[in-house]
């Protein structure tokens, strides 16, 4: 991949260059593109804050409006390093684990902090960890493996940290002396492929990812890693999310980045439905994955931190948010030694910006829509009403939160310290969004353009081409008890794309989550399983075989406490009541995860 650096230069004083000549200064603006591709910016001149977006800023933010916590309990039992359990052992069953349900609850996340006298910085840097329950005829067994990772194998062979990630930067080798350990300060440090973030799938094969250009398959039933996938041998991009789409042809849809002479594009990309006599070689396959839109960053030199994106059954909607990283200071801090993970800024003095794309042709509208600053890293489902489309995401009114889940933070005493951490943090709560799909030249000005009586969310057209849009607050006031809400999840299968009642998730209490929730969007009523101490994995759904009705299933979630040794179990709740039917306790210590999916057999 080839990169124009010469743009940046004006950015850093001259004399800086001058005696980096004959380094390999140049790369680590590369590795800015390279190993942390999704977030970009540079240090340019911030513009002013528009009306708009300094009327919405100045009203009550999220955190605002949900109650300072008092007396939060350490949580350090839920962020510590864990041997694996490669072997699957039975777990000891309360009340009834539905017979119909036969498959394997597949987690991923963070599991190992330190290599030999070296530990990470951020929770996010720690070693992928694979979980597998397997349920068959109201039994479950529990396994976990370390991804054999380049970064896990290499970390394990030195038995300290060579592989830099996210908020951990890797010191030089003690064995080079001392003007190879500075020079190496200039090197661009290998892209991590610890994918610890998500299980995804791509034509019938399972991979976990992260946010690199590298993911890794693996086998679902074994755990065992596989071959490490490079994107941009496949398709021009540098990156893909962790949270791809799929549609009901069996085709992923997802989004990586690409950079080049003509600037920063965010790329809608597409991977085709497996072959219907697909050779049975056991390898990766992405043949015939292709980028269907790219889309140019509505700031040239300040492309924006995205996580996810939105997908209806015509349209694929991606979002702009005010969330920057600071090229200047990552570059210094590469020079100097400290980590990434305070990099990233969040800029309000920024509109939000959704552009809306045919998901069939890939053309990009050409009005652009816009709403005040907020951040978002997760979806909850969107679809397509009468010229309409409604779009539910979780959202917070401040984006300096990702650089906040350091293993200090996280591993804070109980009382007074973990309250301050908790009470400064955002709190993200549901909200619909409403984009009218045709506007044109003889759309009026600065009126409302959601007619539909059911919507509250408006969207007035502003200038030509241009539409202002203000969200709908998707709950009541009960929500904020329980902190919010994040790790939102549907009936996916049947309704992603499509008009939906119901999402469940998790609510944010503490600093991981301490509730499960769910939500009636239609009348905003929730339900909601919470016990002290307990702290629940994102709910994933498990529709019941021949379900007549959206909740018609169970509710899966991993949880874990650090009150106790080893008493982690696998909860199922009916969807419906959102009652409690078994648990699967589990023999073994687990660590707080990321994400997961529902792999069914049978």
């Amino acid at each position: 991949m080839v990169v124009n650096t010469a743009p940046y230069r004006c950015f850093v004083p001259e004399i800086a260059f001058s005696s980096w000549q004959g380094t390999n200064v140049s790369k680590v603006i590369l590795l800015a593109l390279y190993k942390y591709p999704i977030c970009l910016i540079t240090c340019a001149e911030r513009p002013a804050m528009s009306k708009t977006a300094e009327h919405q800023t100045n009203s009550m933010s999220s955190r605002q409006r949900c109650p300072k916590a008092k007396e939060l309990e350490n949580i350090e039992a839920l962020v510590r390093s864990v041997e694996e359990t490669p072997d699957p052992v039975p777990t000891t069953i309360q009340g009834t684990i539905p017979a119909w349900i036969n498959g394997s609850f597949l987690r991923n996340g963070p599991g190992k902090f330190e290599f030999g006298k070296d530990s990470y910085t951020h929770w996010f840097d720690g070693m992928a960890l694979m979980h597998r329950f397997h349920i068959c005829e109201g039994n479950v067994t529990y396994s976990s493996r370390f991804l054999r990772s380049d970064s896990y194998v290499s970390n394990s062979e030195k038995n300290r940290i060579v592989v830099s990630e996210f908020g951990t930067i890797a010191m030089p080798d003690p064995c080079k002396n001392i003007f190879q350990r500075f020079f190496s300060r200039f090197q661009v440090p290998k892209a991590t492929d610890n994918a610890s973030v998500n299980f995804v799938k791509y034509k019938g094969d399972y991979y976990v990812s992260t946010e690199t250009n590298y993911m890794r398959r693996v086998d679902p039933q074994s755990l065992e890693t596989k071959e490490k996938v490079d994107w941009s041998k496949y398709i021009a991009v540098n990156s893909a999310t962790a949270h791809p789409h799929y549609d009901r042809e069996g085709a992923t849809y997802n989004m990586g980045n690409s950079y080049g002479k003509s600037g920063f594009f965010y790329n809608i990309i597409r991977v085709p439905p497996p072959e219907e006599k697909a050779a049975v070689e056991d390898s990766a396959d992405l043949t015939g994955a292709s980028v269907i839109c790219s889309i140019p960053a509505s700031e040239p030199r300040k492309p924006s931190y995205y996580h996810s994106f939105v997908m209806s059954e015509n349209y694929i909607v991606f979002i702009e948010q005010p969330i920057k990283l600071d090229l200047l200071k990552f570059m210094l801090y590469t020079i100097l030694g400290k980590s990434f993970h305070k990099v990233m800024t969040w800029e309000p003095q920024y509109d939000t910006i959704f552009h809306l794309v045919n998901r069939h042709t890939g053309q990009v509208s050409e009005v652009q829509y816009r709403a005040a600053p907020m951040f978002t890293l997760h979806q909850i489902n969107a679809f397509e009403d009468n010229g309409l489309l409604v779009m539910d995401m979780c959202c917070g009114d401040d984006g300096d939160v990702i650089g906040d889940f350091t293993l200090e933070n996280l591993r804070r005493g109980s009382g007074e310290e973990m309250d301050k951490f908790y009470n400064s943090m955002c709190r993200n709560l549901p909200r619909r969004y409403v984009l009218p799909l045709t506007v044109d030249g003889q759309t009026p000005l600065d009126q409302n353009l959601v007619t539909l009586s059911n919507y509250k969310a408006t969207a007035k057209k502003t200038k030509p081409q241009e539409v202002y849009m203000t969200h709908e607050e998707l709950y009541d006031d009960e929500l904020l008890q329980y902190g919010g809400l994040e790790f939102p999840q549907i009936n996916y299968d049947q309704h992603n794309g499509r008009a939906y009642r119901y999402f469940y998730s998790c609510g944010f209490g503490h600093v991981f989550g301490d509730s499960l929730l769910k939500m009636d969007v239609h009348t905003k009523e929730l339900k909601v399983w919470r016990y002290p101490g307990l702290y629940p994995s994102e709910p994933v759904f498990v529709a019941l075989p021949g379900a007549t009705e959206e909740d018609d299933g169970v509710i899966l979630s991993v949880i874990i406490t650090p009150r106790e040794e080893k008493s982690t179990f696998l909860l199922v709740l009916d969807a419906k009541t959102f009652t409690e039917l078994g648990r699967a306790e589990v023999p073994v210590n687990v660590p707080y995860g990321t994400h997961g999916v529902f792999n069914r057999m049978g």
